[in-house]
């Protein structure tokens, strides 16, 4: 890992501010998967969009001499959310029967991938939450399985799969304690 470049951290509560760096990143970042329907620019929007009227969300961006170069959003889930629900096998109580944060989307842009940006990105989003455990699902097969393995160096644990829409891959779901 490189040293991390001078990266400005700034955390929003709604999108009015953020939203257009947001999807200026994330075309950035997912661009050779745009092409499929799950991966788009205006599916993402929709989805980023839904997420910003959930409670408890949280987006933080980073940026470099006024240009975003990452990001990160999540919200809190309760027990019987969409998000357990389409969790097989079903997350046991210790999971569920209390709020938990959910990771919805992380990604920085090629130049700082290595750099500690997405750890920081991450940990700075995790840092004011008061929930017990933080979730997220990946792509088991992004990054050759190289996210995959980034987030299990992060302390998450696999406990199920998920496919979160009919155009979604199936995707495994992680889970860690944020403190």
């Amino acid at each position: 890992m490189t040293t991390a470049p001078a990266v400005e951290l700034r955390t929003f509560t709604t999108l009015d501010a953020a939203r257009s760096d947001l999807l200026d990143v994330y075309a950035d970042v997912r661009a050779p998967l745009l092409h499929l329907p799950n991966y788009a620019v205006t599916a993402f929007g929709e989805r980023l969009d839904r997420h910003n009227t959930e409670p408890g969300f949280i987006a933080v961006l980073a940026y470099t001499d006024g240009h975003p170069i990452g990001y990160a959003y999540g919200n809190t889930i309760e027990h019987g959310d969409r998000y357990w629900q389409r969790t097989v096998p079903a997350p046991t109580d210790e999971y569920t029967s209390r709020p938990a944060v959910a990771l919805k989307e992380i990604g920085v842009r090629t130049p700082w991938r290595g750099t500690g940006t997405a750890r920081r990105i991450h940990d700075t989003l995790l840092s004011a939450r008061k929930e017990s455990y933080v979730t997220l699902m990946v792509n088991p097969a992004a990054g050759d399985g190289k996210v995959h393995a980034l987030y299990r160096s992060w302390g998450y644990e696999d406990i199920g799969q998920s496919q979160p829409s009919p155009a979604s891959p199936r995707l495994t779901v992680m889970i860690r304690a944020i403190r």
